[in-house]
Formats: structure tokens, sequence, C-alpha cells
């Protein structure tokens, strides 16, 4: 246990720290997986709707560390390859 009061400021803004991070990780998986369900659903419409949305999270969860540079840009360019398949199918 920490004893210095130091380190005990550093164990509370530890615990904020985690929780945010896990609340936007959260919120990036459930984006993602809603995308994922209009594009299997073959529904190009709300696809192309959730596609601007999920951008957006995308690259603020790489901005704010959540996941990686190349991580967001793989994602992108998966998600938007399987929107324009639907678009022309």
């Amino acid at each position: 246990m920490a004893n210095h009061f130091s380190a005990l400021k550093r164990v509370r803004q530890d615990e904020k720290r985690t929780e945010y991070n896990r609340q936007n990780k959260s919120r990036l998986r459930h984006q993602i997986r809603a995308m994922r369900r209009a594009i299997t659903s073959k529904d190009a419409k709300a696809a192309a709707e959730l596609l601007p949305a999920t951008f957006s999270l995308i690259d603020r969860s790489a901005k704010s560390g959540i996941i990686k540079k190349n991580t967001a840009a793989r994602y992108k360019s998966k998600l938007h390859l399987r929107v324009k398949s639907l678009a022309t199918a």
C-alpha cells in the first residue's frame, strides 16, 4: 500500500484513468460491433450511416491511446472495404 501523499494521489489518478479508458474501449467495441451487424445483415444504408460515426470514434480512440494508430487504420480499412462491397452488390 502506498504511504506517501504523492503515491496515494497517483493511485487515485490511476483509478480515474483506468475507468475512463475502460469506458472508451467499451464504447469503441460496441460501435464496431453495431457496424459489423449492419454489414452482416446486408443493410447498406444503415452501414453507410454508421460509417462516419464509427470512423470518428476509432480516430478519437487512437488519439487518446486506447488503441494504436495502425490498429485504427486497419479497422477503418476493413470496415470501409466491406461497406463498399455492400454498396456495389
